[in-house]
């Protein structure tokens, strides 16, 4: 059998593929679940009992009879990849987005991003449709499943970092709406996550890997076991250990620099440099740096020369993660217990502890009224009396003598963040069935408990409120106070003076959520295409969060990203009916003709009431060929952190309209727009055009609002499923899709607000805004309903398995997205503001629109021998301000074996990006100038792996 990295099977796909992987028993384990087909004592299907649950309805049907668009990925899958994290291999879906994942170094001065859910670091999401991982709902085994912490923040997403891989059985991802069966967040679709329940003996597995420049080793170790289930008892155990190393900013030509593939310094290296940048009239010519550290002594003013840049800038991104370090630990338990003959007791359970880290750049600090990335620190004066202060005067305040002095404290070392995340989740369910009229009837009654709870650590913070004091008058800095010397230039901070400005950061959070359902479904009639099915049910919800900072943090003392306490919670109660009709089967034009409709009722404590309704239709003209359609209401209840999340900041990459710096050629710029020119003056840029902003980040305050209302969404997806009898094995799937956010919740973007507050100098606007002298400070930007998103665009699957040569089997799989539109409406100056994203990047958080992304997997099975060739496409993309991204084709290639009695022992050998494709460059990306969700860390990544069944 041959399978390639996704399949595809979506529908009534290639039925007569799908009756192929039937055929027997092992194979039909990988796609669908586990539910056992009951026999008479001849040996046939028991009428209305070979029936199973596939996500996207509550209803239980035949297994051929998929009629909604489902990707099923199973372990074979998987293993064809390399990869080790599901979220990777996931994200390589056509239809996928992205989201977080390890090529995301998200810390340091990036701090929490105004969509209201946290850093996240560490974690790995997933997006679908590019809406986000809010709104993708994440099942497992039909359960919601715990949403994430990092110590961060309280994100409303769920980090699939804490499942652990050894438990996975496959993976079903809806793409389709499925509010009304499911309720809030699945707005773009639902990934399913079936864990394994039966497994005869034991299976091991191994695998290493690492790319050939010698970094980002990773190491996979999995091992379950289980009883074969033969018995009233039927229990499956197991665990896995994961470690992947680090690969550094540095040590890729694309990320040495904050321009891609530069070799030296441009506009874009930081103005917060280990050598100091003085500006104000005190400092020679009012731009000054030191000619070189000066140490053993006090500097003098003569010390200083004019500051240029870009030469004098500092290179930051060494010190950067292109590749996060982390391990994950992981155990699991399924167990099933026939209680009677039609009563089964059902017990699942996971342990999972991620352990990662992050890193950034020695802190940047700076003083005085211009000095913009610290806030905090802007108005500390340095006294006259300090023994390092050159000048013998009071150095900012009142004086007005000084614009900023930035330094880079390279003496404290890297800002480096350690996440401890420890994950349980467990769920206990009774189900069972009996008769009604002839018909059966299934019922199950399920209780669920998740719990997140993370703990970060952060090294090289400095405490504002000890260095205002060891700048201070010398009078007031006695032991333990140790005088700071701004001024000497790398190595001029001592030990002691790092021990005392310095502290450990400790910040933690954690979520919580407790799940009980109760779900009955069955027949209650014949129609001319079969019984009616009904599915009703109940559900109820109670989540919790916080997020609590080191007490310095909260304090308001830290020197890096400032954060308040957030806490919160609501509980919600829901109840939802689907309804299946098949009016025709097995008639002129109307081999099946069928009608779906669904709705759901839900009651948030915090954002009331809401009912939406699906409706879908399923035409099968003639057996090889289905027509579909759907149409679906869908709507996302705020979280936690966008409801209750208190004030933060999030360090931006974004171009000030009214700077000069070379690059900034976005249009509406002071180099290009009277009106914009006009208005830079206005606000105190000098008009010969030589204000360039000082540091390419800008700090955004953002928050969270209890006044947010729910998003709600309408989608519709038509498509066709073409599987010929006449050449069995191939299918053709075509999908179109759209769907349309109304009050989506997000931040006015950045961009836009300054922007706007020049154009208009609307006073409600332009208090968002600060600006000093000119320069661009601040910007705020708090969570409103006021987006609105529309996209839509094709599917296109091809499938051809069986196809058997003289060597072997093969088979071959292509499938494909094409993104048509994708456009959100937001506030502008004049009206709402149009911006299509299709095609494009964008950044904070950095993400990628392509308009083509494509997957073709050619895999050859000879038996104990096997080899798969993976293409993956993703079409150029274009930056503001004109940078394109060109598009990339990656290359893989696995070749495996098996080998010993009932292939006991298998090896596997692979190679992805085969043939070292380069890495397009990103301008305007907030970190190592690569999309993170759409294109691969550069280099070749080799692996090999060995497995044992006993």
């Amino acid at each position: 059998m041959t399978k390639g990295i996704v399949n595809v099977r979506s529908g009534c796909a290639a039925v007569a593929l799908i009756a192929a992987f039937l055929a027997t028993p092992a194979a039909a384990q990988g796609i669908q679940p586990d539910q056992p087909v009951r026999t008479d004592a001849e040996g046939n299907a028991v009428q209305g009992e070979d029936v199973v649950t596939v996500t996207g309805s509550r209803i239980r049907r035949n297994p051929l009879d998929l009629d909604a668009p489902v990707v099923f990925v199973d372990q074979d899958d998987i293993s064809r990849t390399g990869l080790n994290s599901i979220n990777d291999v996931l994200q390589r879906l056509p239809s996928s987005g992205g989201g977080l994942n390890s090529r995301f170094n998200n810390s340091g001065n990036l701090g929490n991003p105004p969509d209201g859910g946290g850093v996240g670091a560490g974690a790995a999401e997933i997006d679908l449709r590019y809406l986000g991982s809010r709104r993708v709902l994440v099942l497992v085994d039909g359960l919601r499943y715990v949403l994430g912490a990092s110590a961060s923040g309280v994100p409303g997403s769920t980090d699939l970092n804490s499942i652990p891989e050894s438990a996975i059985e496959r993976v079903e991802v809806l793409q389709d709406g499925a509010s009304a069966i499911y309720g809030s967040d699945a707005i773009a679709g639902v990934v399913n996550i079936i864990t394994k329940s039966r497994q005869d003996g034991f299976l091991a597995q191994a695998q290493i890997g690492g790319y050939d420049e010698g970094d980002g080793f990773t190491q996979n170790y999995q091992l379950s076991w289980g009883n074969g289930g033969d018995g009233p008892l039927r229990v499956v155990v197991g665990g896995n250990y994961v470690r992947q190393d680090p690969v550094f900013s540095g040590e890729r030509a694309l990320s040495a620099f904050p321009e891609p593939y530069t070799s030296a310094c441009q506009a874009t290296c930081s103005s917060f440099t280990p050598s100091g940048r003085y500006t104000g009239s005190i400092f020679l010519g009012g731009n000054a740096t030191l000619i070189a550290p000066v140490i053993g002594r006090s500097a003098t003013p003569a010390d200083f020369r004019g500051f240029v840049s870009p030469a004098d800038r500092f290179n930051f991104q060494p010190f950067n993660f292109l590749q996060i370090p982390l391990e994950r630990i992981g155990l699991f338990g399924n167990l099933r217990y026939e209680l009677s003959d039609s009563v089964n007791f059902s017990l699942r359970a996971l342990w999972n502890q991620r352990e990662s880290r992050n890193q950034a750049a020695p802190l940047p600090f700076g003083i005085g009224p211009t000095s913009g990335l610290t806030p905090v620190l802007s108005n500390i004066v340095v006294s006259a009396t300090n023994p390092f202060n050159p000048f013998g005067v009071d150095l900012g305040g009142s004086n007005n003598n000084v614009g900023a002095i930035f330094r880079r404290f390279l003496e404290g070392g890297p800002r480096r963040f350690h996440q401890t995340v420890d994950t349980i989740y467990g769920v206990a369910s009774v189900d069972g069935e009996f008769q009604i009229g002839g018909n059966a009837w299934f019922w199950d009654v399920s209780a669920s408990y998740g719990r997140n709870q993370a703990e970060q650590t952060m090294f090289g913070n400095i405490h504002s409120g000890l260095l205002r004091q060891a700048l201070g008058p010398i009078s007031g800095c006695t032991a333990p106070c140790v005088p700071f010397n701004l001024f000497g230039g790398f190595g001029s901070i001592t030990p002691e003076m790092i021990n005392f400005v310095t502290f450990e950061q400790n910040d933690s959070s954690e979520q919580s959520q407790f799940d009980a359902t109760a779900n009955l479904s069955g027949s209650l009639f014949d129609l001319p295409g079969g019984p009616v099915g009904l599915a009703v049910g109940v559900e109820y919800r109670d989540l919790e969060g916080r997020f609590d900072p080191d007490p310095v943090v909260s304090a308001g003392f830290s020197s890096d990203i400032p954060a308040q306490p957030t806490s919160g919670g609501y509980d919600v109660r829901e109840a939802y009916a689907e309804l299946r009709l098949p009016l025709l089967r097995d008639t002129a034009f109307f081999h099946r003709l069928e009608l779906t409709g669904a709705a759901r009722y839900s009651d948030y404590s915090t954002s009331g009431s809401t009912t939406t309704f699906k409706a879908q239709i399923n035409w099968q003209p003639i057996e090889d060929l289905l027509f579909r359609g759907s149409w679906a209401e869908g709507f996302r209840a705020p979280s936690i952190g966008e409801l209750f999340g208190t004030q933060s900041r999030f360090d931006e990459v974004l171009d000030d309209p009214c700077s000069s710096h070379t690059g900034n050629l976005a249009p509406r710029r002071f180099a290009n727009d009277a009106e914009v020119r006009a208005a830079c003056i206005a606000a105190g840029v000098p008009a010969n055009g030589s204000y360039q902003q000082a540091n390419a980040q800008i700090s955004v305050t953002t928050g969270g609002n209890q006044a947010l209302a729910p998003e709600n969404s309408e989608s519709y997806v038509f498509g066709g499923v073409y599987s010929p009898s006449w050449l069995p094995g191939l299918s053709l799937e075509v999908n179109y899709y759209d769907i349309e956010v109304v009050g989506a919740i997000q931040a006015i973007p950045r961009s836009t607000t300054v922007l706007n507050c020049l154009l208009t100098n609307d006073p409600a606007t332009c208090g968002l805004v600060t600006r000093v002298n000119g320069e661009l400070i601040e910007v705020q930007g708090f969570l409103q309903n006021i987006a609105a998103i529309r996209t839509d665009g094709i599917d296109v699957n091809i499938a051809y398995r069986g196809l058997e040569t003289g060597i072997g089997t093969l088979g071959f799989t292509w499938n494909s997205t094409f993104l048509q539109n994708f456009d959100v409406v937001v506030p502008g100056p004049t009206g709402p503001d149009l911006l299509s994203r299709e095609g494009t990047q964008v950044g904070a958080p950095a993400q990628a629109f392509p308009d083509f992304k494509s997957v073709g997997v050619v895999d050859l099975d000879t038996g104990p021998f096997g080899l798969t060739l993976i293409g993956r496409y993703v079409s150029e993309l274009e930056e503001v301000g004109g940078n394109v991204m060109e598009s990339v084709f990656y290359t893989d290639l696995q070749v495996r074996f098996d080998v010993g009695p009932d292939d006991r022992f298998g090896f596997a050998f692979g190679v992805n990006n085969l043939f070292d494709v380069e890495t397009p460059g990103c301008v305007t990306c907030e970190s190592n100038n690569f999309s993170q969700t759409a294109h691969d860390i550069p280099g070749r990544y080799f692996y090999a792996r060995a497995r044992v069944r006993m």
